[in-house]
């Protein structure tokens, strides 16, 4: 079951090998993620996954791969290829980043509608006695004139009713998202959002998520949230004999 979910941002820039002489200018959303990845570590997960967008749905091994050279950098992350989209590949040097190991790295299509969604969010739910995930998703990416694309009206209200839904667990509300508006705004987070609330909505009788919100900006005009998720309620299952699984402290 889920016992905890980290939400963080992808943008490339966040790396600061990637960033160069702007890399100060996202330090405060990079020391929240590294609070937000800490803080799912120490739930002390049995399985932790890292859920991101990308061009379609399958799952990667603790050893996959990704790089930057894309953007310029020769930095790569993981011992394999670097066959992991953006998303994941920026989790998983966050997660390298707090010397955690995550188990598994679920790739969801960029196309996958909420229920196929909310459907591998409930599956990843049942992967271990305690599951926590590290949810990888941008909000629109036409917030006002720095934006890389056109700026819209409704991107800020979108993004504010993300923000909500994240700082109040509401897996209803990010399940309720919808796939063209959140195209239509470029908001590249949505599958990932709905992936985490179909792992929520999973939980059995008597628990609950409680939610955090760290961070919500958008320095370049895209929207950027960084939240804590944590499951209330009845004790949760015990971590195995302390463990939390790989190389995790």
């Amino acid at each position: 079951m889920l016992i905890a979910a980290a939400v963080c941002p992808h943008p490339p820039l966040l790396v600061p090998q990637v960033a160069a002489g702007a890399a100060g200018e996202l330090a405060v959303l990079r020391a929240a993620c590294d609070r937000a990845v800490a803080a799912l570590a120490a739930s002390g997960p049995d399985v932790l996954a890292v859920v991101g967008a990308g061009g379609r749905d399958r799952d990667h091994p603790a050893a996959a791969g990704g790089g930057f050279a894309d953007y310029g950098v020769d930095l790569r992350v993981g011992e394999g290829e670097p066959v992991l989209p953006l998303s994941l590949t920026v989790g998983r040097w966050l997660a390298e980043r707090a010397g955690v190991r995550p188990d598994r790295y679920a790739e969801v299509d960029a196309a996958a509608g909420p229920g196929r969604c909310l459907a591998r969010g409930a599956a990843l739910a049942e992967a271990g006695r305690r599951v926590a995930l590290l949810v990888m998703g941008d909000g629109s990416a036409r917030n006002g004139d720095a934006a890389p694309a056109p700026a819209d009206p409704e991107a800020p209200a979108f993004d504010g009713a993300v923000a909500a839904a994240l700082a109040a667990a509401d897996a209803d509300a990010l399940a309720r998202l919808e796939p063209r508006t959140a195209e239509r705004l470029l908001a590249q987070g949505r599958p990932a959002w709905q992936v985490l609330a179909g792992a929520a909505r999973a939980l059995p009788a008597g628990y609950g998520a409680r939610g955090e919100l760290l961070a919500h900006e958008a320095p370049y005009g895209v929207g950027y949230f960084v939240a804590v998720w944590t499951v209330a309620g009845r004790a949760a299952p015990p971590a195995a004999d302390g463990a939390v699984g790989g190389d995790r402290p």
